[in-house]
């Protein structure tokens, strides 16, 4: 049901880019915005990993670099059935993580030093058994279509506002409402997919609370902590477990609360998580600071 919702909402999408190139070029134009879009599509296929990964100076590091790190992450695919991923570190002091690639053989997780530094041992296992739930979702390629189309949407309205000839106001209302109604179909997508992604790091970690507890203390401080890549590329927001300095009305994840309260509602079938009191993870009940330091020292 999840695939079939993606499904027709990536076409609604497409659709709507369609309808744009009509409204700026007639029939023609709404066959070029097609050809535009498989291109675009076809690209971002084979590319979107390189963009992101360079988009984020990102390096790569291996077993001998980061061994903790790695390792975890070797650990984690290991129980979730995949290839073993590239894994990269952001030096960006924003605490936060994102997964790419357009298939799980293909596929590259990255944490930024920020998150590496800030938490401890078990919520990194738990962020990163979320970035590998959309890999095993397959949820990297879908995304960054979806940001391809819509930056597109965005770009053609910008076109026809400075360039458009006069085919009344149907045309302008197309212009003014199309990258809109992007947005909200672009939201509606990445919102459903980040619950999928969390169910999925709880069913890899089998540490749901601990996921929870990383989601509480990396999500106000991504709201404090700028992050000049999504302040360059609005799209790229919709790439991280949290977004940053984004009013949650025009988020593309769920609110915070509701994830975490859907986890801790997972938590019931992991008895061997740990609870604090406040019903989240809590550090204290395990008595460790976070044993990954991004420069790959204890």
């Amino acid at each position: 049901m999840n695939s079939l919702k993606t499904t027709m909402l990536l076409a609604a999408l497409t659709a709507l880019f369609m309808v744009m190139g009509y409204s700026l070029g007639g029939p023609r134009g709404a066959i070029l915005a097609l050809l535009v879009a498989a291109g675009m599509n076809l690209f971002t296929y084979w590319n979107a990993d390189k963009i992101v990964l360079k988009m984020h100076k990102a390096v790569e590091v291996d077993a001998r670099s980061h061994p903790e790190f790695y390792n975890m992450v070797q650990r984690l695919a290991q129980r979730a059935g995949l290839p073993m991923p590239k894994v990269y570190i952001v030096d960006q002091a924003q605490p936060n993580a994102f997964a790419t690639g357009r298939d799980p053989e293909h596929s590259a997780v990255a944490a930024t030093t920020g998150l590496l530094n800030m938490l401890s041992y078990e919520e990194i296992e738990g962020v990163m058994a979320h970035e590998l739930g959309h890999v095993k979702n397959r949820d990297t390629l879908i995304m960054t279509m979806v940001a391809t189309i819509a930056g597109a949407v965005s770009m053609l309205a910008n076109f026809g506002l400075f360039f458009r000839d006069n085919r009344g106001m149907a045309g302008i209302l197309a212009v003014l409402v199309a990258p809109f109604a992007a947005m909200i179909v672009q939201m509606a997508i990445s919102r459903t997919r980040e619950f999928g992604a969390d169910r999925t790091a709880a069913e890899i970690s089998g540490k749901p609370l601990a996921l929870a507890s990383a989601l509480h203390k990396i999500s106000g401080q991504a709201q404090r902590i700028p992050n000049p890549v999504a302040q360059r590329n609005p799209a790229a927001a919709q790439l991280y477990i949290v977004p940053g300095g984004v009013k949650q009305m025009f988020s593309t994840h769920p609110a915070t609360e509701d994830r975490i309260a859907a986890l801790q509602d997972m938590a019931q079938d992991f008895p061997q998580d740990l609870v604090g009191p406040s019903g989240v993870a809590d550090d204290r009940r395990t008595g460790r600071p976070s044993a990954l330091n991004p420069m790959g020292r204890r």
